[in-house]
């Protein structure tokens, strides 16, 4: 067996779908928009930013389409099995795809660099105050 060259390796909860992928973080942000919040049982999602290009994927996924406060269609991966959500894409940057910190078999490599979306949290959330805050969406990643 070849010896891989993955920065981050990761998967869901049943072990179905496993990822990897071969590039250093472009940026991890801790979001509060309403989606996020769903999709994080009420609280922020944490999402690591790779080049699209750099992962590989076994696995079956579902996907649920949906358009973004931001305004951007994005279509949220997740295991069919387990349900454990994985990725989210942006129709608009196919390059890019934003991973759910908590699949990562290794989550020190996303360490968040902003909260955004502040303004959609609600008055209990806890911030980092040693983190950049954005009210909604921020300028893209790449």
């Amino acid at each position: 067996m070849a010896a891989s060259n993955a920065v981050a390796t990761g998967g869901c909860l049943c072990g179905a779908v496993r990822y990897e992928i071969a590039a250093e973080p472009i940026v991890t942000r801790v979001c509060w928009c309403r989606l996020c919040q769903k999709l994080g049982a009420g609280g922020p999602t944490v999402n690591v930013c790779f080049p699209t290009e750099t992962m590989t994927v076994t696995g079956e996924l579902a996907d649920h389409q949906a358009t973004a406060d931001s305004g951007n269609v994005m279509h949220r991966r997740f295991c069919p099995s387990c349900g454990v959500h994985l990725f989210s894409e942006a129709e608009a940057r196919p390059h890019l795809v934003f991973v759910r910190a908590g699949s990562l078999d290794d989550p020190e490599i996303a360490k968040p660099a902003m909260t955004i979306w502040t303004a959609q949290a609600p008055s209990w959330a806890c911030f980092d105050p040693d983190l950049p805050q954005v009210e909604t969406q921020p300028p893209p990643a790449g």
